[in-house]
């Protein structure tokens, strides 16, 4: 069995892959086995992996898509495949520092009860050119959050949000059977993420590894919002949001009170707390004299400031809009 896996998807990403490869193949600590699965690109990604897997350094396993997947049932797909003990996911379009899978690596060699690790990225632009922030400044990993973490409270982060990118994460492949397969309405890293530390430590580097690209073809990015920005697409959230929600945190309660290793109580009551959070909040309606009781009621519960952003969330619910 190989030791360390990485699982990378493609998608039309010829502009890009060749970098990202490269700086697989400059990792001071190389992989053992590079999985790419390609979700029926279009361009010249197929011919630019393949160019790359003749020449390089240590097996490459390509897989090609008789039908497109999409970018979590791909990952999926790509987890699957791997044979190592560690799995590290990348993505097509970053650049990874030479340091990454060696520093990965030593936490969960050194730290046994350490479930998945993750690191920050310094954003940059299409060029590679430095955006001025990092990846966890984007995702509000803040100081306070990181103690949680420390502190074996990684849970009560990931449902408030979630704090984790793919591109920056492996885990051990004793959790996959858990991971696998990842419900419709989750993008994989947050699922990883929330299902790993409801099982195990999560641990987290607070170096940049990674360059993360923003460009205009992603699906997924870091981008730093304004508060205007960010008001005006907490006002778009609507009853759908907690429905989708719901469904997810739902399906990862009973994954994990399904799972044959058993199940972190604590984990579980946090769940069904985020999960009632949800429930009141999606079933605020009606005048605000009406929805002020039950707000007043929530903020006593504390589920305001441990699952959403605490007044903010109570006033914009009282105000019916959401947050």
């Amino acid at each position: 069995m190989a030791e360390l896996s990485v699982a990378m998807c493609t998608f039309n990403g010829a502009q890009y892959i060749r970098e990202q490869l490269d700086s697989i193949a400059s990792q001071t600590r190389l992989p053992d086995e590079l999985i790419v699965c390609d979700d029926c690109s279009t361009d010249g990604t197929v011919e630019i992996v393949k160019n790359f897997a003749a020449g390089a350094g240590f097996p490459v396993r390509f897989s090609i898509n008789e039908k497109k997947l999409g970018s979590t049932k791909n990952f999926e797909k790509a987890i699957g495949l791997c044979t190592g003990g560690m799995i590290a996911l990348s993505d097509q379009d970053d650049v990874w520092l030479p340091e990454k899978l060696r520093l990965i690596e030593a936490v969960l060699v050194n730290s046994p009860t350490t479930g998945a690790v993750f690191t920050d990225a310094e954003v940059v632009d299409a060029c590679l050119r430095p955006l001025g922030y990092r990846l966890w400044e984007a995702k509000n990993f803040s100081s306070s959050a990181q103690k949680k973490v420390t502190h074996g409270k990684a849970v009560e982060v990931l449902l408030k949000r979630n704090v984790v990118t793919g591109a920056t994460m492996a885990f051990r492949e004793k959790f996959r059977g858990l991971i696998l397969p990842i419900p419709e309405g989750w993008v994989h890293d947050a699922w990883i993420a929330l299902l790993v530390a409801a099982q195990a430590d999560l641990a987290f580097i607070c170096q940049a590894l990674i360059k993360y690209r923003q460009h205009d073809r992603q699906q997924l990015g870091a981008r730093k919002n304004s508060f205007v920005e960010q008001l005006s697409v907490s006002r778009r959230t609507d009853a759908n949001n907690y429905v989708h929600q719901l469904n997810n945190f739902t399906a990862a309660q009973e994954r994990l009170l399904s799972g044959s290793t058993g199940y972190n109580r604590d984990a579980i009551s946090l769940l069904e707390a985020k999960i009632g959070h949800l429930t009141v909040r999606g079933n605020m309606t009606g005048p605000k004299l009406r929805r002020l009781p039950t707000v007043i009621k929530e903020l006593c519960t504390l589920r305001y400031h441990r699952f959403s952003y605490g007044w903010k969330s109570a006033i914009k619910d009282l105000l019916g809009e959401t947050l």
